[in-house]
């Protein structure tokens, strides 16, 4: 195989592998020792030490095994937040967020290198597109994570740089991976998927009625100031985004996450507050509010304190369920909104 055509390891099914062996003449009980390894996130053939050297040495050749590999690591020194800088085997950098909770870990993964959508308020916008990352390479950032670390991850969620939907079979295929009981063995429902509002692709999602969590970018409560935030709203009215979650709502029967990033003097008023609390009455859903997270060259800053806390009574008078979200990492610019495809911001 040449190199344009080889696959990244954890890209591999159980049927590939197994056809692999027993073209190249090995027996099949290989296929599941390979695919034990992989799903373990082994992807260094030295240390598959119940596979023939000689085997090693093939599956070097057809495939590829150092297509992922940390080249750097920031640690917060107000929490206990790590991210970790991905160099890819085309030379393509991603950065993924590790956070502690009272109740495990939990992973922020990346979808792409780099974002086409353009959001205002994001630095992941601001370096431009790279390319959509395969399944096997949004599964690496979990399990090579965990490798990393050495300890176990509890939680996903694909909110790290990229838009998800902007790169759906890829994102299916990740979560069939992460799901198969077999492998990785993840539940759905520790997957949470964030997405700006594609709805072609959330009513695609609902129609699969999958046990992951879905989140909304949602960032406004009308058309006018969603479209100077989100490009994405030009495209997507909120009216038709607000139809297509209230249909995932009542077809799934799963409630539904909306993450509102608060600006001052932007979106975070009180006649704000109130067009979102009409926008979603009656509907099934949490709202994350985040006190946005700023950085080097953004027009935008965080809403002060009381103004947040303020947005929120109101939300919660108003029956909307609403929770500050806790800010992780900023410190090393891996809160909300501020991931790269580089690392010289943090060097600088």
């Amino acid at each position: 195989m040449s190199g344009l055509t080889k696959k990244y390891c954890l890209d591999l099914t159980d049927e590939e592998i197994l056809k692999w062996c027993l073209d190249n003449g090995y027996p099949k009980f290989r296929a599941k020792q390979i695919r034990k390894w992989l799903s373990s996130g082994v992807t260094d053939t030295s240390l598959m030490t119940n596979i023939p050297n000689d085997m090693r040495n093939k599956l070097e050749q057809d495939f590829i095994f150092s297509g992922m590999r940390v080249i750097e690591e920031f640690k917060s020194s107000i929490d206990d937040t790590r991210k970790l800088v991905y160099l890819l085997h085309d030379g393509n950098i991603i950065e993924t967020v590790i956070m502690r909770y009272k109740t495990g870990l939990s992973v922020c993964i990346s979808s792409q290198a780099g974002c086409k959508m353009g959001c205002a308020f994001c630095a992941s916008a601001k370096a431009g597109f790279g390319r959509s990352l395969t399944a096997g390479e949004m599964a690496a950032q979990v399990l090579l994570s965990q490798q990393y670390i050495n300890e176990k991850i509890r939680t996903v969620v694909v909110m790290g740089i990229g838009e998800p939907f902007d790169n759906y079979d890829n994102l299916i295929k990740f979560i069939n991976i992460m799901n198969d009981p077999d492998g990785v063995n993840l539940g759905a429902r520790h997957i949470t998927v964030s997405t700006c509002g594609l709805i072609p692709y959330i009513e695609k999602f609902t129609s699969q009625k999958l046990q992951v969590n879905l989140a909304i970018s949602l960032h406004a409560p009308n058309d006018e100031l969603r479209r100077e935030l989100m490009p994405v709203a030009s495209r997507y009215g909120l009216g038709d985004l607000m139809k297509a979650c209230r249909d995932y709502v009542d077809k799934t029967g799963r409630r539904i996450t909306f993450e509102y990033s608060l600006f001052d003097q932007i979106n975070d008023t009180f006649a704000c507050a109130e067009e979102l609390s009409r926008l979603l009455k009656g509907l099934n859903c949490h709202v994350n509010l985040i006190a946005a997270n700023e950085f080097p060259g953004s027009p935008y800053k965080r809403s002060a304190p009381g103004r947040v806390a303020k947005f929120r009574q109101y939300l919660d008078e108003k029956g909307i369920n609403a929770t500050l979200r806790r800010e992780m990492g900023s410190d090393i610019m891996a809160a909300c909104g501020q991931l790269r495809r580089g690392i010289e911001e943090q060097r600088s």
